[in-house]
């Protein structure tokens, strides 16, 4: 079975749904920085099409979810794994990798939405959501499937 890694911010996760549940004081106080707001991570809705997507993919493929949490936001890395059990539950059980450097993990994919945190570097195939090729969630399942 071949191996799929999925990022969660902006892939899995929407990430403008935590900064517009911000408040006035925080945006300000975070302006630029708004990873590093403590709990944002909590506050993030799933992107369209995300969760049923990745159930369907994890049907086929040995599937993980692999992203980064901010080194200077100790909430961000419970957060991640606080909503990864609410919205993937049993489909993602024991199946999350927080890291800074993503190429370490050796699989034949991973679906991000940039090259950052060693991405660029995967051995797999770097699907880059978001792209002309791969606008939503529709074109990643018709690639894949």
């Amino acid at each position: 079975m071949k191996i799929l890694f999925v990022d969660m911010d902006n892939v899995l996760v929407d990430f403008k749904s935590g900064i517009n549940r911000l408040n006035k004081d925080e945006k300000k106080k975070f302006l630029k920085n708004y990873d590093e707001v403590p709990g944002i991570f909590s506050k993030m809705l799933p992107m369209p099409q995300a969760i049923s997507s990745y159930e369907i993919l994890s049907k086929k493929y040995d599937t993980y979810v692999l992203s980064t949490a901010p080194w200077n936001n100790p909430t961000a890395w419970s957060d991640k794994l606080l909503w990864v059990k609410k919205y993937l539950g049993k489909h993602a059980y024991k199946r999350l990798i927080l890291s800074h450097n993503k190429n370490l993990n050796n699989g034949d994919y991973l679906i991000d939405d940039r090259k950052a945190n060693g991405a660029e570097n995967f051995k797999g195939e770097l699907i880059q959501f978001g792209t002309e090729k791969f606008k939503n969630w529709e074109d990643i399942l018709d690639y894949l499937l």
